[in-house]
């Protein structure tokens, strides 16, 4: 057996079961990959569990470990092979006897204790350049990884998670120069931002949740989208679903344990304990007309709201792609700002519904930041922000500053008073990603640079 070309990626992880993610090669005949487990500290190895690759899934797939056991360790091997005869099929090739990888990999399965304290790494924007078919200076992108991986090697507790907000690849580099249109050139992308070595090591030991922004399509969609961009968003979204999507809670594990491959959509939500996350899908279900302006579809807010209102969590964490506040001076109608109304809508139903906190998390800016949203009439309202960007800035664009942002004018108003805003913490122009420690008391976020160095620490109480 070989070594994957792409993964493992360890996706959607709960208190009994893992679903990972690895692609083999194609060399025109029958390809199959699979991985075996065991809990650590064992010797002997699960049965291996496989699955066919196929060219028209980029010889990916996802494969779930069952039946596994809460906050416990497990090593696993995977790898992919072609076995001599033709007629091989998923069942017969279990009698083989293979010689797996080497490599052993490690994840940690989701703690079942409900108040546990637990904790996340956030980040977006990470950018790599490549051009005819050669990326240029990967390692400057790959280098935060070495940081984060620092930091999750002592984090006490684990790091329950890694989010990703968008923009984990850039398909415009250039923008208008040199895009990736092509379904090959796309994949290539995918192949080279996800197997380089030490984003390769986190994810193949952390629990990854990935989210599109704009540049997993092009600049600012929709709202820059010509009649020639239809191949385009096909070829986009066909590998954001194969390589970000597909290892993600989007989809639904059947009774059997096997994951339903088709995909109504893109939003999601996980839970760990009583801490419960909303994925947003902000991107790809906007509505720009005048008379209907709205940044998620009417089904993906309904359902937004209902858990707002419903859910019993603790901690109600809200991932969007792009910034929910603060307000930028350069109002480019890509942001929440952009859809007041539809922003307005959720605002009220927080303040007049009593929720507690909630988090809105994003990315996007090229800047990471804490604010803090609170009502002119209603001292019992508050709404936090966390802002985590970029993983790797492009040397063409600029970082974002506190100078950016709107801070002396009401967010929003009505009738009943006005929502303002503060910043709680200094706005970070460089590289760096966030760390997340949720406890019973507060929400510490510690922004970290691309070596792993604590830049500031913030303190988000909870009520």
């Amino acid at each position: 057996m070989f070594k994957p070309t792409v993964g493992p990626i360890v996706g959607h992880t709960t208190t009994d079961h893992a679903r990972i993610f690895l692609r083999g090669d194609r060399d025109n005949k029958l390809v199959f990959a699979g991985i075996r487990h065991r809990r650590k500290g064992e010797t002997n190895w699960s049965k291996g569990q496989f699955v066919q690759l196929e060219p028209h899934r980029d010889m990916s797939d996802v494969i779930v470990l069952k039946g596994l056991q809460a906050n416990t360790y497990y090593e696993y091997q995977a790898g992919w092979f072609s076995p001599l005869s033709p007629t091989h099929t998923v069942a017969t090739i279990q009698e083989l006897p293979l010689q797996w990888p080497r490599t052993l990999y490690c994840l940690r399965t989701q703690d079942a204790e409900n108040h546990a304290p637990r904790a996340y790494i956030v980040g977006s924007c990470r950018y790599l350049r490549i051009t005819a078919g050669v990326p240029s200076l990967p390692g400057l992108g790959d280098r935060i990884f070495a940081g984060i991986n620092r930091i999750a090697a002592l984090a006490d507790p684990p790091i329950s998670a890694v989010l990703m907000t968008g923009d984990q690849v850039y398909l415009d580099d250039l923008n208008k120069l040199a895009p990736d249109r092509t379904y090959k050139s796309i994949l290539f992308k995918y192949r080279t931002v996800f197997s380089q070595p030490h984003i390769a090591r986190l994810m193949s030991g952390v629990p990854t949740y990935m989210m599109l922004d704009d540049h997993e399509i092009e600049d600012n969609w929709p709202a820059n989208r010509t009649v020639n961009d239809d191949v385009l968003y096909a070829n986009a979204m066909s590998a954001y679903e194969l390589y970000q999507a597909s290892h993600g809670p989007a989809h639904e594990l059947r009774h059997d344990g096997t994951i339903n491959k088709a995909l109504n959509r893109y939003w999601y939500t996980f839970a760990h304990g009583d801490i419960e996350w909303f994925v947003t899908d902000s991107r790809t279900q906007r509505n720009l007309s005048p008379d209907n302006r709205r940044i998620l579809d009417e089904t993906q807010e309904q359902a937004l709201l209902h858990w707002l209102v419903h859910s019993r969590a603790r901690v109600k964490f809200v991932v969007t792609s792009v910034m929910f506040y603060p307000d930028s001076k350069r109002n480019d109608g890509d942001a929440w700002q952009a859809f007041a109304e539809q922003r307005m809508r959720l605002l009220e139903t927080l303040r007049h519904g009593r929720i507690k906190n909630v988090i809105f998390v994003s990315g996007d800016v090229h800047g990471s930041m804490t604010s803090r949203l609170r009502h002119s009439q209603d001292p019992e309202f508050e709404v936090n922000t966390i802002v985590s960007s970029p993983l790797c800035n492009s040397r063409l664009l600029p970082f974002a500053k506190a100078s950016d942002f709107i801070f002396d004018a009401p967010l929003a108003g009505n009738d009943s008073g006005e929502y303002h805003y503060e910043l709680t913490s200094n706005v970070v122009s460089q590289d760096n990603f966030a760390r997340l420690h949720v406890t019973a008391q507060n929400v510490q976020v510690s922004f970290h640079d691309r070596n792993g160095s604590l830049l500031q620490t913030v303190e988000i109480g909870l009520r």
